[in-house]
């Protein structure tokens, strides 16, 4: 993965806009070892395969950076973001990593079902 470039990323976005399209959004402070340590609070959100259609996103920030897609009905936000690509198979996949290079936050477009 490459560290975000605005313009790149914005581009990338916007080429999906319209599109029937597929979304993985996961977010995590560390909820697979929580079990190490029982004082520590563990919280997390996961959706994948939502389809939807935006109108338009945006990426905002100073880095980390922040991904709002407009939905006819609402939003999809992520925050943290700080790598990208686009895979093999045309998907948009970024991620924030934490300090201690552990994935914090994904949120991925695709024209097809994620596997």
């Amino acid at each position: 993965m490459e560290v975000i470039n605005v313009n790149k990323v914005q581009q990338l976005i916007n080429d999906f806009a319209g599109e029937t399209v597929y979304i993985h959004l996961e977010t995590t402070n560390g909820a697979y070892a929580a079990h190490n340590d029982e004082s520590f609070f563990s919280a997390g959100a996961f959706i994948r395969n939502a389809q939807v259609s935006y109108e338009h996103g945006k990426i905002v920030g100073d880095g980390p950076f922040r991904v709002g897609l407009k939905l006819p009905i609402g939003w999809i936000y992520a925050e943290g973001l700080t790598h990208y690509e686009v895979d093999e198979l045309g998907r948009l996949l970024l991620a924030g990593h934490g300090f201690d290079g552990k994935l914090a936050v994904a949120l991925e477009i695709s024209k097809t079902p994620f596997e």
